[in-house]
């Protein structure tokens, strides 16, 4: 099916059928073993199971289990949307989803997710920085995305901006503490935020009053450079390279529209102790992987750019902070002063 003339929308793609209960979508495995990945903090229940003698990977995704879908307002997991309303089949060919199959019991609201094992291909775990090329091809899917849905609307009610900036805030942090036993992640959080106006006096409770309400930095974006679909989250534990060369992109449970430098900036962000090459020369990695694919950057791209990576500060200046003083930190308390003046 082609696309309409015209902005893309959700309507100009291929439903997908979705299966009634977790049972039914792995009814026929013959084996099932619960994993418990380190690199995965959310709660979600994950299993490695065999189909037809091929390994998959299942997972469910619940708001009662999973404190990242509480935090970004996701009540039905909206992996489940992109699946339903066929955007994932419509990402680049140089990425891979690796979704085949999904099941949602309305009832209980939970979705089973059913993905290829892609575990051999994935970034190994460590503190190692990654290699130079797997790094390049990673920035240059995330700039095929944005091209593929340069102008996209969402329509369907995936991640707001707001929703992306809310979901590492203060008011999650406290959020979850009122549920009692909050996890790990979300008592780092309180921590870290609560540390960040006196390690960094000259910008840090500005950034982090906006962690709590960003409305004027979403209203700042909104009106910077082309919108595009958002992924949400480039960190290493959710990239992998095949043998032939396509980018592998796991977990879409916070996709929307937005700017495409929120990826950017994400990215920057959580694997900033992993990067080969400088922050500012991956942003040059961007910018030259974006004309590369036919997007004009002229007049948009540096402010988007900077906007972002304030975005950034703003969702991970808690983790920033419990770093402690030092380069990471001043790199990004500089990024800040440079755009808080941009939000007028």
């Amino acid at each position: 099916m082609e696309l309409d003339e015209g902005p893309m929308t959700t309507r100009s793609m291929l439903p997908r059928s979705v299966v009634g209960c977790a049972e039914e979508l792995l009814a026929g495995a013959t084996a099932r073993t619960a994993l418990e990945a380190a690199d995965s903090k959310s709660g979600a229940l994950i299993e490695r199971v065999t189909i037809g003698g091929e390994r998959f990977i299942a997972k469910r995704l619940s708001v009662e289990d999973d404190w990242t879908m509480r935090a970004s307002g996701d009540l039905c997991g909206r992996t489940l949307l992109l699946w339903q309303h066929g955007i994932l089949d419509r990402l680049p060919p140089d990425i891979d989803h690796t979704v085949v199959a999904v099941a949602h019991d309305p009832s209980t609201r939970v979705t089973t997710l059913l993905m290829r094992d892609v575990g051999p291909y994935l970034v190994p775990e460590g503190d190692a920085p990654i290699a130079l090329a797997d790094h390049q091809a990673f920035l240059g899917s995330m700039a095929s995305m944005q091209a593929r849905f340069d102008g996209w609307a969402d329509d369907i009610g995936l991640a707001t901006v707001a929703d992306r900036y809310l979901e590492l805030s203060p008011l999650m942090a406290e959020g979850e503490r009122a549920r009692g036993d909050p996890g790990l992640v979300p008592r780092l959080v309180g921590e870290g935020w609560d540390r960040l106006p006196s390690l960094v006096p000259s910008c840090g409770g500005a950034v982090r009053d906006l962690a709590t309400d960003p409305s004027v930095l979403v209203e700042a974006l909104s009106g910077c450079g082309p919108s595009t679909l958002v992924h949400g989250n480039w960190k290493l534990g959710n990239l992998g390279r095949r043998r032939d060369g396509r980018v592998i992109l796991l977990d879409w449970e916070t996709p929307g529209a937005g700017a495409g430098a929120i990826d950017l900036a994400w990215y920057l962000a959580i694997n900033a102790a992993r990067l080969p090459e400088s922050k500012e020369a991956a942003i040059g990695t961007y910018a030259r992987a974006l004309t590369e694919r036919g997007v004009a950057t002229a007049g948009w791209f540096d402010r988007q750019v900077a906007l972002a990576l304030l975005g950034g500060f703003v969702q991970f200046g808690w983790e920033k902070a419990l770093g402690g003083t030092g380069p990471e930190l001043a790199w990004w308390e500089a990024r800040a002063l440079d755009a808080l003046p941009l939000l007028g």
